[in-house]
């Protein structure tokens, strides 16, 4: 389930998947992320790549509403472009077609190579509980109708504190966050396998 938007279609979420798994494709919306906005000169020359490159990704991530052409700032030729808010949820594995799940599984290999990396910069950045890099690692029993509360809430609490790009008080910065829950590895619990 996309946050916002009409439920996307096993052939729109392996397009997605394939977009966001593209490595010029994450570099552009990273860029976007942290400038928020550029033309596709702007990123030719930043990332070095061609402007009729960028150009054409640029327009692939605006027909998955990814980014958007900023009508104020475009004109003749040149067109601009910001990233726009997004957020997405996986379904359950068991439901994809294999294309899509070939895709889904190529993306998280993607991230989960990233995270580690993240997770690493995490500990090495550490210092202490008032710095800017928190690590925090918790156990608890929790039903499964609680551990969905709780993920709903995760959600609430970064709607909450976080704020856009453009909206962002002094002071802030971009912040990297991730959370993941797992069910401790028990063998069965209640009639549903948990792990080995």
């Amino acid at each position: 389930m996309t946050d916002g938007m009409p439920e996307m279609t096993s052939l729109e979420r392996t397009a997605l998947y394939k977009s966001l798994g593209n490595p010029l494709r994450r570099r552009i919306l990273e860029y976007l992320g942290r400038h928020g906005e550029a033309n596709s000169t702007v990123l030719a020359r930043e990332l070095g790549e061609s402007s009729g490159t960028t150009s054409y990704h640029l327009r692939k991530l605006a027909e998955q509403r990814l980014i958007e052409e900023i009508p104020e700032k475009s004109g003749g030729r040149e067109r601009w472009w910001r990233s726009l808010p997004f957020r997405h949820t996986t379904p359950d594995p068991a439901t994809m077609a294999p294309q899509e799940y070939e895709a889904a599984a190529r993306l998280a290999h993607l991230k989960i190579e990233f995270d580690t990396a993240l997770y690493r910069r995490a500990h090495q950045d550490y210092r202490g509980p008032e710095g800017w890099s928190q690590v925090q690692r918790h156990g608890t029993w929790l039903t499964r109708e609680e551990l969905l509360d709780f993920v709903r809430e995760y959600h609430a609490l970064l709607d909450r504190y976080g704020h856009p790009r453009e909206e962002a008080p002094d002071g802030a910065r971009p912040m990297l966050m991730r959370f993941y829950a797992v069910p401790e590895p028990v063998g069965e619990w209640n009639g549903e396998p948990t792990g080995p």
